[in-house]
């Protein structure tokens, strides 16, 4: 399920909807779709939406393995530890393989209801795909074939020649750069589609500039943040 929450800042939205879900904060993943900073005028808010963890995804909802930080500490041993994580491993092979492309899959990373996948392959930036969107695809497929096998409560993330963390480097560029063009011009900008997670990062990235607001636009799964000039309104 999800529900949607406001307030004054990130912190306090995410407070006010574990104590109304009577939820702990690991059992929702969090999307931001507005900020607003405070003016003479406006009192600032957030506005936050909440997935409820354990429901199957579909391809148009955002789940954590969209959203889900990227920068772990790789395992000691990437070989499967347990019939879960065999299964899992050889249905992202599988996939690929059907797909025409050769890979080589093992564990990147072990958290609580989290697992990294490490694919390595020669034909990795056709499985990343424009803007990860093939990645995405696999990983979604993954997450519901983890749901199939009674683990709803993992979320699964894959990634290959580290996109991930690069991605991540680049996005916080844009935010700064884009938050650069609009202050000279005095205007918005509305940036590419993109995923939940990288949404939100840049919604945090420009969280605490007081002339910049964003806002999620659009419909779907992939919306567009647009980066806005508080002084031209």
């Amino acid at each position: 399920m999800t529900y949607e929450f406001e307030g004054k800042n990130e912190k306090e939205a995410i407070e006010k909807a574990a104590t109304e879900l009577g939820l702990e904060r690991d059992q929702f993943d969090v999307e931001i779709l507005e900020t607003q900073k405070n003016t003479l005028f406006k009192k600032g808010y957030v506005k936050i939406r909440v997935h409820t963890l354990g429901e199957q995804p579909h391809a148009h909802e955002s789940e954590e393995s969209y959203v889900a930080p990227v920068t772990h500490r790789a395992v000691a041993n990437p070989l499967p530890q347990d019939e879960f994580e065999q299964k899992l491993l050889d249905f992202v092979s599988e996939v690929i393989t059907r797909m025409g492309y050769e890979v080589t899959v093992e564990v990147l990373f072990r958290e609580e209801k989290k697992i990294g996948i490490k694919l390595t392959s020669a034909s990795s930036s056709i499985l990343i795909g424009r803007k990860g969107k093939n990645l995405d695809a696999m990983q979604l497929l993954a997450n519901v074939y983890a749901g199939k096998l009674g683990r709803e409560d993992v979320r699964v993330i894959l990634d290959t020649e580290n996109y991930r963390v690069r991605r991540e480097e680049n996005l916080v560029h844009l935010a700064y750069t884009t938050a650069d063009k609009v202050r000279s011009s005095r205007t918005s900008i509305l940036l590419e589609p993109m995923n939940p997670f990288e949404r939100r990062l840049i919604h945090t990235t420009l969280n605490d500039f007081t002339d910049i607001e964003t806002k999620s636009e659009g419909d779907g799964l992939y919306k567009q943040v647009r980066v806005i000039y508080k002084g031209a309104y």
